[in-house]
């Protein structure tokens, strides 16, 4: 007995140890799990983060509204036209485009060759060779008025003869003088500084402009163009279909707004300069009193005006892309983007019929809500990311607005994407890359105003110049 309690005491003993060994040894796996699973956490957030960052870093002009020139990924854009293998220029049997001749103002007859009076045997024959030299020089015309002036003895009145219209200064300059800087300035986005030389340079140094002048001629061509800029104000509200969108601008260093209102033709352009975003902003525009069909780019302000609403689905293409770079696990984007392109491919076929087949267009609508109810399938097997979540939310928008994404199936006179209102920020944004930044606010308005007529005018007038000159000689 003295023997087995011996043992048992040892057994007893050991038994401690061993369970002392194994709460050390759970309280290890313990905080090796803990360790873990905080490893896992951060593994899974720098995963999600590496993921947003490459996702920002691989955005360019083809999965993004980034432009092109302001792309990190500026690849060549492809020519989809097949090699010929020969070389550029004019091929054989093709006909000859020469240059326009222009009405001489100086003939001059080059004497015959020194061969020609050594040798009777040439005879002059009835065929001529003319080639012309084409020069330009810039001639400055300037025209003194002069006015006598009358004294009255009696009552000590002096008169002189009413000079002019538009004479008023001691030095006074004409439309084309004005259209010339105001189109270099405003329409060719050249500085201040270098119009005013380039113009000099014209003139041999005898016409110096004030930095001055010229930048109030904006403020000049705005207010000669009251009449024009109500007219396009009227045209755009009565138009069926509008395309709106809006672009940052800088007033000295402080963010301001652009928004364009303009029809699909881009025969009538308007631009209003904001202070801020939002439904404030919109007040005074076109946008505010539309009763058409409106087309944007997803912006939310703008459904609360207009009739109708169409979605640019450029747009939307871009953001599939982007979405299948970064989700490449799932399908639905894809398919997405081939049946836009397919459905845009189809409108632009028959683009002058009346309307389109009901059949095939119900066919659209049923594989594009089917295309959707995909992505539910797909995002619930593979959660969205909190790091990206701009497939998930895309998929959200394209269900939510079916209708603003296919509108341009049911109407012919919907155009498929807000290419329109594209353009015409893009001729605003020169100027503003090239400034940088405006001084006050007014100058943004006056750009706005003089851009918007500038626009019609061209669309309208064979000359710009002439057009322009015009108006400043009103």
């Amino acid at each position: 007995m003295k023997e087995m309690k011996r043992a048992l005491k040892e057994k007893e003993k050991k038994w401690l140890l061993s369970e002392r060994d194994r709460e050390q040894a759970l309280s290890k796996i313990t905080d090796l799990c803990r360790e873990n699973s905080e490893l896992k956490t951060q593994l899974y957030d720098e995963q999600g983060r590496n993921k947003k960052l490459l996702a920002q870093l691989n955005r360019d002009y083809e999965n993004s509204s980034i432009p092109s020139s302001q792309s990190r990924n500026r690849n060549k854009i492809p020519n989809n036209r097949e090699c010929t293998g020969r070389k550029p220029g004019a091929q054989l049997g093709h006909a000859h485009h020469g240059r326009k001749k222009q009405i001489p103002t100086q003939v001059i007859c080059l004497p015959a060759p020194k061969e020609v009076a050594k040798d009777p045997g040439f005879k002059k024959t009835n065929k001529t060779i003319t080639k012309q030299l084409i020069s330009i020089e810039l001639i400055m015309n300037v025209k003194e008025y002069q006015a006598y002036v009358y004294y009255n003895s009696t009552t000590g009145e002096r008169i002189h003869a009413a000079f002019p219209s538009g004479v008023v200064d001691d030095v006074n300059y004409d439309g084309s003088i004005k259209a010339l800087l105001f189109l270099l300035n405003t329409d060719c986005a050249v500085s201040i500084d270098k119009s005013r030389r380039f113009l000099s340079d014209l003139t041999g140094g005898k016409l110096k402009i004030s930095k001055g002048m010229i930048n109030k001629l904006c403020r000049e061509f705005s207010n000669k163009t009251k009449t024009e800029q109500k007219k396009i104000f009227a045209d755009l509200l009565s138009s069926a279909v509008m395309h709106t969108d809006c672009t940052n601008a800088r007033v000295n260093g402080e963010s301001a707004y652009v928004y364009v209102c303009a029809t699909p033709d881009e025969q009538k352009v308007l631009y209003f300069a904001r202070e801020k975003k939002g439904h404030e902003s919109v007040k005074g525009t076109v946008t505010e009193d539309f009763q058409g069909i409106l087309v944007h780019d997803h912006e939310i302000t703008f459904y609360k005006y207009g009739n109708a609403h169409q979605e640019c689905l450029a747009h939307v293409q871009w953001y599939l892309k982007d979405s299948m770079e970064n989700e490449p696990s799932l399908t639905w984007h894809r398919k997405m983007r081939e049946l836009i392109r397919e459905m845009v491919h189809y409108r632009n076929e028959h683009a002058d019929d009346a309307h389109l087949d009901p059949k095939i267009v119900s066919d659209f609508e049923g594989k594009y809500q089917e295309i959707l109810e995909k992505a539910k399938e797909e995002y619930i097997l593979h959660e969205p990311s909190p790091y990206y979540r701009d497939g998930y939310n895309l998929y959200l928008r394209m269900q939510k607005y079916k209708t603003q994404h296919l509108l341009f199936l049911h109407d012919m006179r919907v155009p498929t994407t807000n290419n329109t209102a594209e353009r015409c920020l893009r001729d605003y944004k020169r100027k503003q890359t090239f400034a940088m930044t405006f001084r006050s606010f007014e100058s943004i308005e006056e750009l706005c105003q003089s851009k918007g007529v500038l626009l019609g005018v061209r669309k309208n007038n064979p000359n710009l110049y002439t057009a322009v000159k015009e108006i400043f000689n009103r």
